[in-house]
């Protein structure tokens, strides 16, 4: 698999307001092709359910953000889940540390505005930021 996997919070901010993202991730999003984990859908449902963010109706803004984004769905793999025992233990973030082992796995580029993340490329991972 080839592409952009957008973390959280850069598909969230790509939706709502893309020009806070870097020119060059922009540029990435607009190009793709772009991937939207089911993580991330997750984590905005729980989010949402916390009441620590609001996108409406979680199952809407999911399919409003693939097709907004032109993006595909990775669906969580065994081999994904594995990967995060591999990782080094620098970003205590759950769904993040998912996302990260998931660009490793599938050779994809992950796009966030979390510079923190930019440690694990040692461990393989393609970062834009």
């Amino acid at each position: 698999m080839s592409g952009n996997l957008l973390d959280t919070n850069a598909a969230l901010i790509a939706l709502a307001d893309p020009d806070r993202l870097s020119g060059t991730a922009r540029k990435a999003v607009l190009a793709g092709p772009n991937v939207l984990s089911v993580v991330s859908y997750w984590e905005v449902v729980l989010k949402s359910m916390k009441g620590n963010l609001d996108v409406g109706d979680p199952g809407v803004w999911w399919q409003d953000a693939l097709d907004q984004l032109g993006a595909s769905p990775l669906m969580l793999r065994p081999g994904h889940v594995a990967g995060v025992y591999a990782l080094p233990a620098i970003h205590k973030d759950p769904f993040d540390r998912m996302l990260i082992a998931q660009a490793i796995a599938e050779g994809l580029r992950l796009v966030t505005l979390d510079e923190e993340v930019r440690k694990y490329t040692p461990a393989g991972l393609r970062v834009l930021t």
